[in-house]
């Protein structure tokens, strides 16, 4: 079966702009998550969130061009350039023939929010009849997609993939096995999103199960998730094609393995997780004692923390590797949150250093794990495992394995 390498790394977050800047954040421990300082608090119940703050578009976009592009689409093109510079690729030459060979898979839980809440509040709020034509080209799931291929000039396949908080690690699994079956050569792949309205906030707020102080996943005060914003791409080759080039190895993405719950909308399943986790062995020929570490789902909330935990000691018993939750410093960025998430892991086993989840004040008997509270740990990682399991029981787990010089 052809391996399949990870060879660009691209992402925008809370904690920063860029792979570099968000890594010694995830290790230092540092929490982007603060006081939403442009919605109007006095609305709102939970006014905290993990967003990109003193974000200009202005710097990476000209004027005209940014009549056309969401913020999450933004978000998307920031973390693509980053990652497909950070490879060593050239779309550019047309003599090389990438751009034919190559696809372009992202995945996002909402799409252009930012553009419709303005849009409903420009014709329900200030009364205004006309909508502009821009609109529905902005807000379109597959905008930030559609918008990579024609910066870059890829031809390849392109498409969106849309699975509320698994719609990143659905799209990854979707580059993999794309990979493997030699359709293409390169994929460029990950997601983005970016949802901080007054609608949205106030929706999530409904469903009771936002923090109104930080998040703190797997201890047992935890009060709920925090929202998070951003965009984690990733640059994917077979091995083999990766080292002829000479390009920089940073891991193997070694399976994937995806599973539905059947069971609720909101509620999640263990079973349902533990099938996926599992998917994912089977696909990566991984062993539960290969693992040495699990980037969790853990979004911070009574049900998902301890149903999780429960999916892991299903899968690796008593000898469960060293968890952690990333969404405890970055948030909760949705349909971004399994390729920011996937980064992590990904820098995890390329380092050699598992990242902590921040925040952690006291042990839940109910989170029976070893949940690398506060502080980071070294410890030489051969493979490592990323969760995302999404509303409505949509679930997806990445493994990746190190690759020795």
């Amino acid at each position: 079966m052809p391996r399949v390498a990870v060879t660009g790394l691209g992402c925008i977050s809370a904690l920063g702009a860029g792979a570099a800047e968000f890594w010694q954040s995830l290790v230092a421990g540092r929490c982007g998550i603060r006081p939403l300082t442009h919605l109007p608090a006095g609305q709102l119940q939970i006014s905290i969130g993990a967003d990109v703050a003193d974000y200009d578009a202005t710097r990476h976009f000209e004027a005209r061009r940014l009549a056309m592009l969401d913020r999450y689409s933004q978000f998307a093109l920031v973390a693509a350039r980053e990652a497909i510079a950070s490879s060593g690729l050239d779309f550019a030459n047309a003599r090389n023939g990438a751009a034919r060979r190559t696809a372009v898979i992202l995945g996002t839980g909402i799409g252009g929010e930012t553009t419709l809440d303005d849009a409903f509040y420009q014709l329900y709020a200030k009364g205004n009849p006309r909508v502009n034509p821009g609109v529905i080209p902005r807000m379109m799931a597959s905008a930030a997609t559609s918008h990579l291929t024609m910066e870059f000039g890829i031809t390849g396949p392109a498409f969106t993939v849309t699975s509320a908080c698994s719609s990143a690690s659905h799209a990854i699994g979707q580059a993999l096995w794309m990979l493997r079956q030699g359709a293409v050569d390169i994929v460029i792949t990950g997601g983005s999103e970016s949802c901080f309205t007054l609608g949205t906030i106030k929706a999530w707020e409904a469903m009771r199960v936002m923090a109104p102080d930080t998040c703190r996943p797997f201890s047992r005060d935890r009060r709920g998730m925090v929202l998070g914003e951003g965009a984690g791409v990733v640059v994917l080759e077979r091995i083999e094609r990766a080292r002829e080039r000479g390009a920089v190895i940073h891991a193997e993405l070694a399976g994937a393995g995806i599973s539905s719950d059947a069971g609720h909308l909101i509620q999640p399943s263990e079973s349902g997780a533990a099938e996926a986790l599992r998917a994912a062995l089977d696909d990566a020929k991984l062993n539960p004692a290969d693992i040495d570490y699990i980037n969790a789902h853990g979004t911070g909330t009574a049900i998902n923390d301890a149903t999780e935990s429960r999916a892991l000691r299903q899968v690796f018993g008593p000898a469960t590797p060293p968890v952690s939750s990333t969404k405890s410093m970055h948030g909760h960025a949705l349909g971004a949150s399994g390729a920011l998430e996937l980064i992590a892991t990904v820098l995890a086993v390329r380092h050699g250093v598992i990242p902590p989840t921040a925040n952690f004040t006291e042990r839940d008997p109910e989170c029976d794990i070893d949940c690398v509270p506060n502080e980071a740990r070294e410890k030489p990682l051969r493979a490592a495992l990323s969760n995302s399991f999404a509303f409505g029981g949509l679930n997806a787990v990445l493994a990746v394995r190190r690759v020795d010089p």
